[in-house]
């Protein structure tokens, strides 16, 4: 179905940080297929797993006893905990989208009737279900499939003061909201919002959801980019780089939270089927080996200054290796993305302006010279038929 623009490049094959397409050319990937392959592509581990798994027990469902759940999800417990166990449940998905789903209907359980809404903020993004879309914060999306499923209210993101107008406690169970808005153009809230997000819902017994669907799991230096702010969600989505490609997403909660949940609440076919969580396992394991926070933290630093000099950029946000380029004022920046492919790097468009890089957190620093190699002689040009100075941003 045509959900989406004709593909200018078709891929085959991949090995780290990098792409090969249907005619023998390779590529950077500085996108990871959206954050996800955070351990790059083909990595030995989780090929084996899966190799392994696929020989052995694909699915049975979940009526029965799953050999890798309780490893999964007690390896996710720690991780979100920073180090020692969080206490809390996992409800295993196939996507972010699933995911969120279940902390929606969580929230509705947890809330009782009556008391249904869920706040979230203007230009999230939070999947594409009907639920999921009216979440995400942005009306032009919403359109089309009207009329949305009730009960969600936005914000603009980042204003503590607008929230709290809006999360009127007799009718708000959940406030939902993403550490970083990745595909709002990897916007970063001001310091302390998280913190000031997580007395307000204490205060009014409101629960806090993080989305991390996109940020979690190392991207943006801390195994969460809640734990920037040293905060404690009552419910944390994962999906994307959690099996580093393979479909396979997570609803954390804290356990009387989740234990709202009753047999016949909530399901799922294939979620947390041994195949796919063999790949989580696989993932987590070789994550933690390699302090994967660190590696993001170390090399993000290092991407974040070099895109910072580049001509026609204004200035880089995000944490990480999750980073953005914004562009000045003329430079159209699908052209950027589409002119950098050409010359063989992969990155895009989140919102106008935005150029995303989101390299695997194995990426080398050789590579991200490579990278920022590519994307200085792209930008020069453009700044040059612009009229612009093609000089040094600040």
């Amino acid at each position: 179905m045509p959900t989406y623009r004709p593909a200018p490049v078709r891929f085959v094959s991949g090995s780290g940080s990098r792409l090969v397409d249907d005619a023998g050319r390779e590529y950077l990937d500085f996108l990871s297929g959206l954050a996800v392959t955070s351990l790059g592509h083909a990595h030995p581990a989780v090929r084996d797993a899966l190799c392994h798994q696929a020989g052995t027990l694909l699915h049975v469902s979940n009526l029965f006893e799953n050999a890798f759940a309780e490893d999964v999800a007690a390896r996710l417990d720690v991780l979100i905990g920073d180090g020692t166990p969080a206490g809390g449940k996992v409800f295993f998905s196939n996507s972010g989208a699933e995911a969120n789903e279940c902390a929606i209907k969580l929230a509705r359980r947890f809330g009782g009737h009556g008391r249904h809404v869920v706040v979230s903020a203007y230009n999230s993004f939070h999947g594409r279900t009907l639920a999921t879309l009216h979440a995400t914060g942005q009306p032009t999306k919403h359109e089309p499939f009207a009329p949305m499923p009730e009960g969600f209210r936005h914000v603009v993101y980042g204003d503590v003061d607008a929230l709290a107008t809006a999360a009127d406690p007799t009718v708000v169970a959940a406030v939902l909201v993403e550490a970083i808005q990745g595909e709002g153009g990897v916007v970063v809230p001001p310091p302390g919002y998280l913190a000031d997000l997580r007395a307000l819902c204490d205060e009014r017994q409101i629960l806090l959801v993080l989305d991390e669907v996109q940020t979690g799991l190392g991207r943006t230096g801390r195994w969460f980019a809640f734990q920037h702010e040293e905060i404690q969600p009552d419910v944390v989505t994962v999906a994307k780089a959690l099996g580093n490609g393979v479909p396979v997403g997570a609803c954390w909660a804290r356990a009387d939270v989740a234990d709202v949940f009753v047999p016949g609440d909530h399901g799922s076919t294939f979620g947390g089927q041994p195949l796919a969580l063999s790949a989580a396992k696989a993932t987590l394991e070789t994550m933690v080996a390699i302090d994967a926070p660190a590696l993001a933290r170390d090399t993000g630093a290092y991407l974040a200054a070099a895109l910072g000099r580049l001509p026609g950029v204004t200035g880089v946000r995000g944490a990480g290796l999750l980073l953005a380029a914004l562009l000045e004022q003329g430079l159209d920046a699908s052209e950027v993305v589409r002119a950098a492919l050409e010359e063989g790097l992969v990155v895009n468009v989140p919102a106008p302006g935005v150029v995303r890089l989101a390299p695997p957190l194995i990426v080398s620093r050789q590579e991200c010279d490579e990278a920022v190699a590519i994307l200085a002689g792209v930008l020069d040009k453009l700044v040059s038929a612009a009229g612009g100075s093609g000089g040094v941003a600040s």
